[in-house]
């Protein structure tokens, strides 16, 4: 079943490379959710689940469009291995960004991203550029201070004084990366790139118990499984519900199966050398009428591939391609003046606005979706992809798993 009404639902969050607990998903769920029933008129309430050993959620409350429903919000997490990966000092920190730029360099990815998207791309350099600059400026400090050292000390004994001073300012500078984002973003791409493209192996793993969470719900007695996958949990959950319905565990008879996807980062994976099981993944979840696929970016998100149709341009379209359905939240548009002018040049704030309240929401409201008496099909059937979608194969790498 695609197309429905909902009185029960099941959603399942996958969050993107972010370290922070999921009970943060919960409060903005919560307060965005408020502020979006007071905007839209209707009414919308959570209340805590009590723990079952599952994954962290909490349950939803809603009167939308004169229907009551009742949902269950889980987060498929997977914080503790962002935490882990990131758990590394500073001087690592360098040797990943020599890695991760050297890479997207030879492989040919960086240049084809440049011409797909520049504002993901540019956020990308970010992290390069100020990492760079600190370790300038740690750098001069050290030359400065042993220079001024040497007249008075052993050249062994200002030289190390140099260094000390250094790896000192370093050290700073990592500890005022919550308002510069630097060394974070390093980690993000690092992440990403340190194995080709490839699904790191303790991920892998994780990414199985999401598959069986989402396999028990479909047998449930709910009306819709909503899955959605925000930044890099995009193509994380396009592999989960590629390997389930693979596997056949998606009932004939069973709950509508939906995947909505937001301000996706695909390219920055699909275009890597070595990501031949997440091509194939987009390719194969791309033809099957199993399922329901929405994309939905903003031109305003300058940390993600808006508009960018994950298929196509990975240049894996299936000869019969149904999905993604590549929609636009128009930031500009269904944010108001004042919101948007304050809003405009936080970037990384923008790229998580899709879970947040608008203004003016179009097709687009999260939380109708989330808590509505529609599936995602029936929400958006007979809408148009958006007209400005780019669909041009650009990926350097087209290869699958075979």
């Amino acid at each position: 079943m695609v197309y429905g009404r909902v009185a029960r639902r099941r959603v399942f969050y996958v969050p993107g490379y972010d370290p922070v607990p999921a009970r943060r998903y919960r409060e903005i769920y919560r307060r965005e959710g408020a502020a979006q029933a007071r905007i839209s008129g209707y009414d919308i309430a959570l209340k805590p689940r009590h723990a079952t050993g599952g994954p962290y959620g909490w349950h939803v409350s809603a009167t939308i469009e004169g229907a009551e429903v009742e949902a269950e919000v889980d987060i498929l997490a997977w914080s503790d291995i962002v935490r882990d990966s990131m758990a590394r000092g500073v001087f690592a920190t360098y040797l990943q960004l020599a890695r991760t730029a050297w890479t997207y360099a030879q492989s040919g990815a960086f240049r084809r991203l440049m011409r797909l998207r520049r504002g993901p791309v540019l956020a990308a350099l970010y992290p390069v550029g100020m990492l760079l600059v600190q370790l300038a400026i740690a750098i001069a400090a050290g030359i400065a201070l042993a220079s001024h050292a040497a007249p008075v000390l052993p050249w062994e004994a200002a030289a190390l004084a140099g260094l000390a001073v250094t790896a000192l300012i370093l050290q700073a500078f990592q500890r005022l990366d919550r308002r510069l984002y630097a060394h974070y973003l390093m980690h993000d791409y690092a992440f990403t790139a340190r194995h080709g493209g490839e699904i790191p192996p303790e991920l892998d793993e994780r990414l199985v118990s999401f598959r069986e969470a989402i396999a028990a719900a479909l047998k449930s007695d709910v009306d819709e499984v909503l899955v959605v996958g925000h930044s890099s949990g995009a193509h994380l959950a396009v592999s989960v519900l590629a390997e389930l319905i693979r596997r056949g565990e998606v009932p004939n008879t069973g709950p509508a199966l939906s995947l909505l996807t937001l301000g996706h980062v695909v390219p920055m994976v699909s275009f890597l050398p070595r990501a031949w099981q997440l091509r194939d993944d987009l390719h194969y979840l791309a033809s099957r009428r199993e399922l329901a696929w929405v994309d939905v970016t903003a031109p305003g998100d300058a940390c993600a591939f808006a508009l960018c149709d994950p298929v196509a341009v990975s240049g894996v379209c299936p000869k019969e391609k149904y999905w993604p359905l590549v929609v636009s939240a128009a930031f500009s548009q269904t944010l108001s003046r004042s919101r948007w002018r304050r809003l405009r040049w936080r970037f990384f704030r923008l790229h998580f606005q899709y879970l947040h309240a608008f203004d003016t929401p179009g097709d687009y409201d999260y939380f109708q979706i989330t808590a509505g008496p529609k599936t995602l099909g029936s929400r958006f059937a007979g809408r148009p992809p958006s007209r400005s979608r780019i669909e041009r194969s650009v990926s350097p790498y087209t290869s699958r798993a075979a």
